[in-house]
């Protein structure tokens, strides 16, 4: 990851687009892990790349979010101009539309059975969108509509690491459910990150859909695994058939929610207790759900 500071930010609008040099830079309350984002003045934000690994986001996003952005009926963010490497800053970075809203909480919404069947039909939206030669997954979108089986000696190790603490039987069992079926259809977008961070919300309803950075087409069941890690039972089944997602597609979207659930509660159990105990609560609710289905 490198730094990226007001006064890089400041001087590459300066230099690139001196029409908005007056307009104030600040970096938004809460940035992403593969992006740094800043305000530019009310109505627009810069988005530049954290590292190496997220630069083809750039290029992507100012392909394909234009042309989506005209298919959906929900805002999503849409570039404004594209903005090239200097010595300071060696990537390529982008200046979108600012979106307003608040990142979705349990607490700013006003009923989640009806925030469900709203997500739901946004993927199904987003899912009906002709594919026309989009991004297969792959690395550049860390697999995110893939095989989840990529990511399968990860889990296994997770697991086997935390047995002291896990029910390894069943969390196995829950896993190899996973990957025992593939997408048989045609490849369809998937958002790649559909988390409450990336979900804004205006007057207790949704408002947004943000950071497209792992947009892909291929399967969609990894949008999906927001139904454990936010939704309770009765949303989570709302969300479901609002999506109509038959047993083999949401027996793979458990498996995406768990695996990030182990792969965080591995890396955090050490140095991060609130990371921890959250990904820890997630897994015992696909344990429990996954027992009462």
């Amino acid at each position: 990851m490198i730094t990226i500071t007001n006064e890089v930010v400041k001087k590459l609008i300066n230099d690139q687009f001196p029409e908005w040099s007056d307009l104030e830079i600040k970096p938004v309350k809460t940035s992403g892990n593969d992006n740094r984002t800043f305000h530019l003045g009310e109505h627009m934000a810069i988005r530049l790349p954290s590292a190496e690994p997220y630069v083809p986001q750039v290029e992507k996003e100012q392909k394909w979010l234009p042309l989506l952005a005209k298919e959906l009926s929900l805002p999503i963010p849409t570039p404004i101009a594209k903005g090239n490497p200097t010595k300071e800053y060696s990537f390529p970075w982008s200046i979108n539309k600012w979106l307003v809203g608040e990142s979705l909480t349990l607490s700013n919404i006003h009923n989640i059975n009806q925030f469900a069947r709203d997500l739901g039909a946004f993927l199904v939206e987003l899912q009906s969108i002709e594919v026309n030669g989009g991004p297969l997954a792959g690395p550049h979108n860390f697999y995110r509509g893939g095989n989840i089986a990529v990511y399968d000696q990860e889990s296994k190790e997770a697991i086997e690491q935390n047995k002291d603490s896990l029910n390894v039987p069943l969390l196995n069992e829950i896993w190899e459910l996973a990957l025992d079926s593939t997408w048989k259809e045609n490849p369809v977008w998937v958002h790649g990150d559909i988390a409450p961070g990336n979900i804004l919300v205006r007057e207790g309803k949704l408002a947004a859909v943000i950071d497209f950075g792992i947009l892909g087409v291929g399967d969609p069941s990894c949008d999906m695994a927001i139904a454990w890690t936010f939704f309770d039972n009765q949303s989570r089944q709302i969300f479901r058939e609002t999506l109509k997602a038959d047993e083999e597609t949401w027996n793979r979207a458990r498996g995406w929610a768990l695996w990030k659930a182990l792969i965080t509660f591995n890396w955090d159990k050490n140095s991060n207790e609130k990371s921890a105990d959250e990904s820890l609560e997630i897994i015992k609710k696909i344990e429990q759900d996954y027992k009462e289905k």
